[in-house]
């Protein structure tokens, strides 16, 4: 790590900032009761909502052959086949995708500590989001947390030629703040993308949410620092300044 201060930190949006996974397991419990109450799917809807969980989990999207609402539906349209057997039935799992979308986007908020967190960081260093994932879905998650406001600059991985762990993106983020990589911390809940980006970009630093102590696998990329919350930002990077200053 280089001998200049920190000067601008790009977070990760999901699983970092907003709680993206327990969204989408409030909208997989909507679409159950839905499935119970409505379609009488007693048993049957539990395993449908898992099966959609894999899909997604294995999800490849390429914009140039479908749209994302399409490619999601039919995860929805085969699980449901899949399960109950008989006709594929493009109404009902319409129904469930947008049910399971609009509630999971509900519940996708900054929290007011993180708020908090975001606008004493900005008086200090510059602040640049840095998403992956198709661009109208997470143009839709950085709408529905409203988090637009507390950065300097947001990249989405779906709109770039690249995205993490790739250089390049980490290198067009630098240039739109005006820094260098070495004065950039990469945070991020995902070491194969979040932290390897950082790593390859040659940053000042990466910082790993590590919310559950799950002990990485040995040929994991190794962070330079790892935190239980992203609410342990401020005190690392006051300790990262102080090492500079000390090291001048």
């Amino acid at each position: 790590m280089g001998l200049s201060r920190v000067r601008a930190v790009f977070f990760d949006l999901d699983n970092t900032l907003i709680d993206t996974a327990g969204a989408s397991r409030k909208g997989m419990l909507e679409v159950i009761k839905l499935l119970q109450s409505k379609y009488q799917y007693k048993e049957e809807a539990e395993i449908i909502c898992d099966k959609v969980q894999v899909k997604l989990s294995k999800e490849c999207f390429h914009p140039s052959n479908t749209c994302i609402t399409d490619l999601r539906t039919s995860h929805w349209e085969e699980a449901i086949q899949e399960t109950k057997g008989g006709a594929a039935n493009r109404k009902l799992a319409e129904e469930c995708y947008f049910l399971w979308k609009s509630t999971r986007l509900q519940h996708m908020t900054l929290a007011e500590d993180v708020k908090a967190m975001l606008t004493e960081l900005r008086k200090e260093v510059r602040l640049l989001l840095l998403t992956n994932g198709e661009r109208q879905t997470q143009r839709e998650k950085i709408e529905a947390c409203a988090c637009q406001s507390y950065f300097d600059a947001i990249v989405v991985g779906g709109e770039q030629e690249e995205e993490k762990p790739a250089p390049s993106i980490f290198y067009y983020s630098c240039d739109l703040l005006g820094v260098q990589p070495g004065d950039c911390v990469m945070v991020g809940d995902t070491l194969e993308t979040d932290i390897q980006g950082g790593l390859n970009a040659g940053l000042k630093a990466t910082v790993w949410i590590n919310r559950n102590g799950t002990v990485p696998l040995k040929s994991s990329p190794m962070p330079h620092y790892i935190v239980s919350s992203v609410l342990e930002l401020p005190a690392l990077l006051q300790s990262i300044d102080c090492r500079v200053s000390v090291s001048a």
